[in-house]
């Protein structure tokens, strides 16, 4: 798995508990693509490859032929259609869906007034097991001066979500981007601090975002430190070379995410690579053919999803806003899903 961290929504991540636990029994039902809202309308051609960007890393006996079948399709709706069957996964517990993005910080490889925030690769000792915690880590300046350090920015808020992302870019002084991926982390459970501003009564529940927290920290700064150390974990990044600029970053099959296709899935239900169609409710709703290439720590559940929104400011905002009911149907090789079904009965 890419990190621990990594695909976390902000807003499912900092003010609510793992709404996508696993409930109940599990079950496949098998559906018509009749079945599927919006199915005729949705441009399966994109989806077709971004499946075949990672399908390759499938390496089971009932994916492997499909991705090689995949390569030469002039007809994408037709090839999902003919070789694969609509699954329903449930597990008796609510579908949710969350945004996820790419941050993009102001850096400079250079420390100076503005820039006084580092971006930290591993040490050495952080590698196994647990190891001191963010406050420890911060207060006791642990790793200054060992050259540890990517990059300064100029925001703790955006090294604490960037850290919670667990990959982005670094827009540097000198008009150069780093891009930083997910390298390692000190061990310690994430702590909500949206759930913590609840508890001390700042804001209620439904009104907490990671826009809001971040206007709340540079409002109030000396509590604002305080409250980025409640939450003890503390991702290290390393400098990711191998991703063009055009390209999302790395998902859970290590290959480049796309903004609006890929979603993040929890694995012990929903294999990595699958295509999955998305209904997603809400105040933006939409039905679309993504693919399951992403995994996250909050991700737990059969019908529990996080959304990859892209890159920048833009795409934060609206992933911030989601947190939307609706439900999510994998596809699945025929073969594969009527087993899957029939498997239950027995």
């Amino acid at each position: 798995m890419r990190l621990v961290l990594l695909a976390l929504s902000v807003l499912a991540a900092l003010t609510m508990n793992d709404a996508a636990a696993a409930g109940g029994q599990t079950t496949h039902t098998v559906l018509k693509f009749s079945d599927l809202k919006g199915w005729p309308e949705d441009d399966h051609g994109h989806a077709l490859e971004v499946f075949k960007s990672t399908c390759m890393d499938m390496r089971t006996p009932e994916w492997l032929p499909l991705c090689a079948l995949a390569q030469d399709q002039t007809n994408a709706r037709t090839f999902f259609e003919l070789f694969f069957r609509p699954v329903l996964i449930e597990d008796g517990t609510p579908a949710l869906f969350t945004g996820y993005f790419e941050p993009e910080l102001n850096g400079s490889r250079h420390r100076s007034g503005r820039f006084r925030y580092p971006i930290y690769s591993l040490p050495a000792e952080a590698k196994d097991g647990q190891w001191y915690s963010r406050a420890d880590i911060e207060g006791q300046s642990l790793l200054a001066g060992r050259g540890l350090e990517i990059a300064w920015v100029d925001d703790p808020v955006d090294v604490f979500f960037l850290q919670i992302q667990g990959s982005g870019r670094i827009r540097l002084t000198d008009g150069s981007v780093v891009r930083v991926g997910y390298a390692g982390a000190n061990g310690h459970e994430y702590r909500s601090i949206g759930q913590e501003l609840v508890r001390r009564g700042v804001f209620q529940a439904h009104q907490v975002s990671a826009w809001v927290i971040r206007n709340w920290v540079k409002s109030n700064p000396a509590e604002g430190e305080g409250l980025l150390r409640h939450n003890p974990s503390f991702v290290f990044f390393r400098i990711v070379n191998n991703v063009p600029a055009e390209r999302g970053p790395l998902g859970a099959m290590n290959r480049s995410v796309t903004d609006m296709r890929t979603v993040a899935v929890d694995p012990a239900f929903v294999p990595l690579g699958a295509p999955v169609w998305v209904e997603k409710g809400g105040r933006r709703a939409f039905r679309r053919l993504m693919v399951a290439q992403d995994t996250g720590s909050a991700i737990k559940g059969a019908q529990r999803a996080d959304i990859f929104f892209g890159t920048g400011h833009k795409a934060g905002l609206r992933a911030g806003e989601v947190r939307d009911p609706g439900r999510m149907i994998v596809l699945m090789p025929i073969q594969q899903a009527y087993a899957r079904a029939e498997g239950q009965d027995q």
